[in-house]
């Protein structure tokens, strides 16, 4: 593991992200060895935010990645329910995360600003803007970063979120009722 990376970082002091990535690591561990999350000692109150995943990997690859659009008042309550539940990403339930992982796990927090409806989904800045896509049949996300990491352009992002992660039709993201909403990221990492 390397040393802290941070991308996008205007909002949080280095002491708090730092708080963030320690938090992780002990919930996580917790989490992968049956335990509870450990009680913290500080609290992260009356932070303005809008959601927070936390993405596990190992070698590079993912191991798992969850995260809620429903914070808590306190971040680090959000952070240990989000790092408890990407310690169990069900993609990954045939090769769970065992405590002999744990060393070689890369953590990554996205902190994630209030999602904005947008009247053209094209305005979308990739690798800037992550994407909630909210329809009456379904509904589901993508952080800016997966746009960048495969190459996406800004049809195949709507597009993928759309069939991929909210079980819709490739064009919802054109249909009327469906909501369109993008996002920001502080990106956090050990890596």
């Amino acid at each position: 593991m390397g040393g802290i990376v941070v991308y996008n970082s205007d909002t949080m002091t280095q002491a708090q992200k730092e708080v963030l990535l320690k938090a992780a690591r002990t919930t996580v561990a917790a989490a992968v060895q049956g335990e509870a999350p450990p009680e913290l000692a500080v609290k992260m109150e009356g932070m303005e935010y809008g959601g927070m995943f936390v993405t596990l990997r190992q070698g590079g690859r993912l191991r798992g990645c969850m995260g809620s659009f429903s914070p808590e008042p306190d971040m680090l309550a959000t952070l240990q329910q989000v790092a408890v539940s990407a310690s169990h990403d069900p993609r990954f339930s045939g090769r769970p995360i065992t405590p002999a992982d744990l060393p070689g796990i890369e953590i990554e927090i996205s902190v994630l600003s209030e999602p904005e409806e947008t009247d053209d989904p094209l305005s979308l800045e990739l690798g800037r803007h992550g994407l909630l896509i909210e329809n009456p049949a379904g509904r589901g996300c993508f952080l800016p970063q997966v746009a960048t990491e495969f190459g996406w352009s800004k049809e195949q992002f709507l597009a993928r979120c759309c069939s991929e992660k909210a079980g819709l039709h490739a064009e919802a993201w054109k249909q009327p009722e469906t909501r369109v909403l993008l996002f920001t990221v502080e990106l956090i990492s050990e890596c």
